[in-house]
């Protein structure tokens, strides 16, 4: 079962635009991802390295400061085996490099730029997620 969270998506929504257009405003760079990850394993620069490892440590320390603001714990629950994660990370990999970007970066910043190419993207990555969703949860029955 899927809980339905309405405020804290939007507030998440909203936190997620805001840093966007802070990284475009000051750095003039595209909040994606998966394009921020892959410079930071590999690198152009010292300067392009440290930006990068700055947003993805305030990736992983908001988490830790949001408990303990609220004192309550950051709950994750993954609901399939790690074969399938796996399974699903390489296809996502390969989705990445044929789409050139990924869902933050197409369906936040692209589409906000009001990209074609973004909006192409974004449009292919829900279908397919509607389609997984529907073959993992009512053709296969969420045995994955």
């Amino acid at each position: 079962m899927t809980e339905f969270t309405p405020i804290a998506s939007l507030v998440g929504g909203i936190l997620i635009g805001i840093a966007s257009i802070l990284l475009m405003g000051f750095m003039g760079r595209i909040m994606g991802a998966t394009g921020i990850l892959a410079g930071f394993v590999w690198p152009t620069s010292r300067e392009d390295w440290a930006w990068r490892a700055t947003l993805l440590a305030g990736m992983v320390t908001a988490p830790a400061l949001y408990v303990l603001v609220s004192g309550t714990p950051v709950e994750v629950q993954v609901p399939v085996s790690t074969a399938a994660m796996i399974a699903s990370g390489l296809i996502v990999g390969v989705g990445v490099t044929f789409g050139g970007g990924c869902t933050s970066g197409h369906g936040v910043c692209g589409m906000a730029r009001v990209s074609p190419r973004s909006i192409v993207a974004t449009l292919v990555f829900m279908a397919a997620a509607f389609v997984t969703v529907y073959v993992t949860r009512h053709v296969i029955g969420g045995a994955v």
